[in-house]
Formats: C-alpha cells, sequence, structure tokens
C-alpha cells in the first residue's frame, strides 16, 4: 500500500511541477465561427490532382515562379524541386528546413530557411546566407516572405523562444510555440544595401507575409490567433498596424499575392477544441506533461480562401476530408491553380480554368 501511494504521489508531483519549456500565457480565445456562411463546407479541392515527390520526399511548404516561368518548391530534407513539369525535377540540394519562397524581379530565388534564415539563391551551388541574426540575436524560425519591386525583403521569424532545428522540426515546434501564446513572433525587413531591421513585433506564431499591389502594406499572418494583420508602409498611416482579418475558423499558415490585388490564404488547421483551455495556463502545463499523446495537433481538413485588399472573401476551397494533409500555401501559377502542404509527400495541382 505504502508503494502504491508512494507511485501515486511520485505522478503527481511529475504532473504538478516537472520542468517543461512551454510557459504558457493567459488567451481568451473568440469562439471559432465554424465553416458557415462565407466559410460554408464544401468539397472544391477534391478537383486537385496530387502530384508526388519523388525519392521519398515530403513536405511541399511554399511555392515560387521565377519571370520565364519556371516553377519551385522546396522540401522537409531541403531539396529544391522543379514542380511546372509532368513530374517534379530535382534542382539543388539546399540544407536546412526551407519554408517560404519567393522569386525576385532579378530572378534570384529568396527563401526563409526555418534553421538558418533569409536565403538567396540564383542556381545550384549558389546559396548565400543573407540574414541570421538581428541586433546580434540569431533568427531561429524564419518562416515566410515577400519581395519589393526594388529588392526589399520582409521576412517573417515564428519565434524568439522555440528553435525548430533543436526542437523536433517544425511543426512539433509550431505547436509548442501556440499552446505556450507567447507573443515573440515579428516581422523584418531586409533592404538592398543590406540593413536589416524589425519592423512589427509581437506576434503568437508570425506566418505568411504578402505585399500590396502598390506596396504600401503588407499582410502578416498570425496563426496562433487566427488572424492577419496589416502593416502600413507608406502614405498618412506608414507605421500603423491594425487586424485586417479576425476570428478566422482556422489558423492561417502562408499569404501569397496573386499579382492582381486579390491574395490567397492557407488554413494549416481548423481551430481545435482546446482553446478553451488558453485562460488557464497551469492545466495546460500539466497537459504538455503528459506528453504528445495528449497534446493538441494540428488537424487535417484543407482550406484555402481568396480575398480582396477591403478583406472580401472570393473564394472558398476546401477538403473536409483532409485527403491533401496539413494545407499551406495556394496560388495561381501560369494556367495551373497549386496547393502546397507542410510534411505530406505530394502537392495538388488542377487547371486554373477548373476553379469555382
Amino acid at each position: 500500500m505504502r508503494i502504491a501511494i508512494g507511485l501515486i504521489l511520485i505522478g503527481l508531483a511529475y504532473l504538478l511541477f516537472w520542468p517543461v519549456a512551454v510557459e504558457p500565457v493567459v488567451w481568451d480565445a473568440p469562439k471559432a465561427p465554424g465553416f458557415t456562411g462565407e466559410f460554408a463546407e464544401n468539397n472544391a479541392l477534391d478537383r486537385l490532382e496530387l502530384i508526388s515527390l519523388p525519392d521519398g520526399e515530403e513536405g511541399p511548404e511554399d511555392i515560387a515562379d521565377l519571370p520565364d516561368g519556371t516553377v519551385f518548391t522546396t522540401t522537409q530534407s531541403g531539396a529544391l524541386y522543379r514542380i511546372d513539369q509532368d513530374a517534379p525535377q530535382k534542382v539543388d540540394d539546399l540544407g536546412g528546413r526551407p519554408l517560404g519562397l519567393k522569386a525576385a524581379p532579378d530572378g534570384a530565388l529568396y527563401i526563409s530557411d526555418s534553421y538558418r534564415g533569409l536565403m538567396r539563391w540564383t542556381g545550384p551551388g549558389s546559396l548565400e546566407t543573407l540574414v541570421s541574426e538581428i541586433d546580434g540575436a540569431p533568427v531561429i524560425y524564419a518562416n515566410n516572405l515577400d519581395v519589393g519591386r526594388d529588392g526589399t525583403v520582409y521576412f517573417s521569424n515564428s519565434s524568439d523562444r522555440f528553435d525548430p532545428e533543436t526542437m523536433g522540426g517544425t511543426k512539433p515546434t509550431s505547436v509548442l510555440t501556440i499552446w505556450e501564446q507567447s507573443p515573440t513572433g515579428y516581422v523584418a525587413r531586409y533592404s538592398p544595401d543590406g540593413a536589416v531591421e524589425k519592423i512589427a513585433e509581437g506576434f503568437v506564431y508570425t506566418n505568411g507575409v504578402a505585399l500590396s499591389p502598390d506596396e504600401d502594406f503588407l499582410l502578416i499572418a498570425e496563426t496562433g490567433r487566427a488572424r492577419v494583420h496589416r502593416l502600413w508602409l507608406t502614405g498618412p498611416k506608414a507605421g500603423t498596424q491594425e487586424v485586417f482579418l479576425d476570428n478566422l475558423p482556422g489558423y492561417p499558415d502562408n499569404i501569397k499575392a496573386q499579382g492582381d490585388g486579390t491574395y490567397w490564404l492557407a488554413f494549416a488547421s481548423p481551430r481545435v477544441p482546446t482553446e478553451a483551455l488558453m485562460p488557464y495556463p497551469f492545466l495546460r502545463k500539466v497537459i504538455w506533461r503528459l506528453g504528445p499523446m495528449v497534446r493538441p495537433a494540428p488537424i487535417h481538413r484543407g482550406m484555402v480562401i481568396r480575398f480582396d485588399g477591403d478583406g472580401t472573401i472570393l473564394q472558398n476551397l476546401q477538403d473536409p476530408a483532409g485527403r491533401l494533409g496539413i494545407t499551406t500555401a495556394g496560388r495561381i501559377v501560369g494556367d495551373d491553380f497549386y496547393v502546397m502542404t507542410l510534411d505530406s509527400p505530394w502537392f495538388g495541382r488542377m487547371p486554373a480554368e477548373k476553379l469555382p
């Protein structure tokens, strides 16, 4: 009996006091709107053809197209693939874990590498690091980016606390960051002269960024709070920030500007029921101690929306069955519409003319 009581006490002590990395912050989450109204459930993404990556590769997170029409993605292993052909073709080994991709007007490919920072690529073997630290502090979770016409790069850093390279990859680190709710994400600007500075801070898992056609504002996805911000870059509101889309039905990932004043936003997961525990930091710490089997996790339910510069939802495309996996980006490139994924061995593609 004494042994049993002792084991129970040890178990309770572990659940209540064992040190863990997470230090939860209170968040009173608004009730999720669900898949109704302008976000009504549909099966539009069933029309996508799943294009498998060769060589056992997984995780085509983002997409970029060069001025000559060449389309690229990257993988969890750090490989760079050309995907505008019948079958994806490997182009280079970049290493790290590339996430965001964007082609610049000069033909270079800019890369947000979650392990190494902001990178630039112009051909096989040419990879260079542009930004690995800001003000003496390492960039530990570069995520997404956009590039202005003059070569200025805007990129997000999802967390200043948790490093995905040492914590099991981007997926578990994103869960940890969102479960904690600490606002340590930021957006930085890299100028063509090499200067770099933070321009917006205080986000819970900063993710997608996208410039407006006139480059007068930048849209910023805050995954951990299920919303999108607008940061004004020029004009009378320059330097000010406002919530642009709030209380979304899922956790926003990459934002891709279509180039016509509209934007594509992918959702990595619907909102999870464990948001009800966000006001209770101590309880969230206990749950984290219980291990991966009971910790929150993304739900496979694909969704991509298109909206305009006023925030009006123009298209709502869904995959309720989760066939794609975790959706991370969508965009029309040339004659095709692409949907990218976080850790699946494929991405989705269909003729743009077949979009509803």
